[in-house]
């Protein structure tokens, strides 16, 4: 009788954490594919792109302007004092820290690119995020993965890509090609 009953009681409790297990539901998108096939994020892209080669290029003009200025004191080395030759170098020395300075104003960390990529691809990662959340409610997902991330997925299988259900929810996708 102890036994039946510590089984009816323990019965519930083990159905209960089973089937709360059971109903979780997850899927996976590829965010990379999706932020390829959306207009506005090529744009941007593009735009970025620009900027950088841009600023790679100044950058690479005032680094020849010190190997030329690295070239004339080799050239006129032996006219010069060794006074002469020191406040040269020091010239040289402190024109390379600007470049570097300048360097990691565009591209540290904080710096303008970082801040120009913040602005225009920002706004298009939010609206995916949005329709990735209302795609994950729709589907009554628990967890989203994005498998084109740092998560390595030995095997998927295919019936749990949400990808298209996102493309659709952004109006890019085509309604016939997504699987049900």
């Amino acid at each position: 009788m102890r036994k039946l009953k510590k089984i009816f009681i323990l019965l519930p409790i083990f159905f209960g954490t089973v089937l709360g297990v059971q109903a979780q539901k997850f899927g996976y998108v590829d965010l990379d594919y999706i932020m390829e096939q959306m207009p506005e994020y090529q744009e941007a892209q593009s735009e970025l792109d620009r900027l950088a080669a841009s600023w790679q290029k100044e950058i690479q003009q005032m680094y020849k302007e010190i190997e030329g200025m690295y070239n004339e004191l080799k050239a006129e080395e032996v006219l010069l004092t060794a006074e002469m030759k020191e406040e040269r170098l020091q010239e040289i020395k402190e024109k390379e820290e600007e470049v570097k300075a300048y360097h990691n104003k565009v591209f540290g960390v904080e710096g303008l690119f970082f801040l120009k990529n913040k602005e225009l691809v920002k706004p298009i990662q939010d609206k995916v995020f949005e329709a990735v959340e209302k795609v994950a409610k729709d589907k009554r997902l628990q967890t989203v993965f994005d498998k084109s991330g740092g998560l390595v997925m030995i095997y998927t299988n295919p019936i749990h890509d949400y990808t298209d259900y996102v493309l659709e929810e952004l109006g890019l996708g085509d309604p016939n090609d997504v699987i049900k």
